[in-house]
């Protein structure tokens, strides 16, 4: 979006009845939040609004924006919806989760005084209820993804590596294969805490 005027006709194209104009709006606005976030955060509490909508893909798009956003959050406005923002962990669905995960750890990159903070709500996966076991233990590897990226910005990486450890009993193999190579990988760096 080089020309931040069209916003306006993007957020009309988000209430249209045809799925691949309101789809289509909805990326358009996760990819210039990627590329020019600066363009997008005069619009910050728009997204925040989408955190709640009634459909999921705008939901997860706009875990996705706000994170990226945080790149440019001059005015700290990231603060105000941290428990919003990372309430959907505990669940019920497992994909806001994923998403939220993800965003989580691109919110620590940008802001890194937060990442303890925000390891300790990804861990929350842990006690999460989902529609299944096996949804959490697709989100646990998501948890376990996103901890790895955020592992040397961790003031205390003990506990997640602690949860990363247990998770090489999960039952889910790719779960499992998720942690293993966390360990392998990111302990290198560490050394490793206990």
């Amino acid at each position: 979006m080089k020309n931040p005027c069209l916003f306006p006709e993007i957020l009309e194209g988000l209430n249209s009845a045809k799925a691949d104009t309101k789809y289509g709006c909805v990326k358009a606005l996760r990819l210039v939040s990627e590329q020019r976030p600066e363009v997008l955060y005069p619009h910050f509490d728009f997204f925040v609004h989408l955190l709640e909508h009634e459909n999921k893909i705008f939901q997860w798009n706009a875990a996705c924006v706000l994170s990226h956003l945080a790149r440019v959050d001059v005015q700290d406005k990231f603060a105000a919806i941290f428990k919003q923002y990372f309430s959907p962990i505990l669940g019920p669905v497992m994909i806001t989760a994923a998403n939220v995960m993800q965003g989580g750890a691109r919110v620590a990159q940008a802001k890194p005084q937060l990442a303890g903070r925000i390891a300790e709500e990804i861990l929350k996966v842990a006690r999460a209820r989902y529609q299944t076991t096996e949804c959490r233990n697709v989100a646990i590897g998501h948890a376990i993804i996103a901890l790895g990226k955020m592992l040397p910005l961790l003031p205390n990486p003990a506990p997640a590596v602690r949860f990363v450890r247990k998770q090489t009993r999960n039952p889910r193999p790719a779960t499992r294969k998720k942690a293993e190579r966390f360990l392998k990988l990111r302990l290198g760096t560490l050394g490793s805490p206990r």
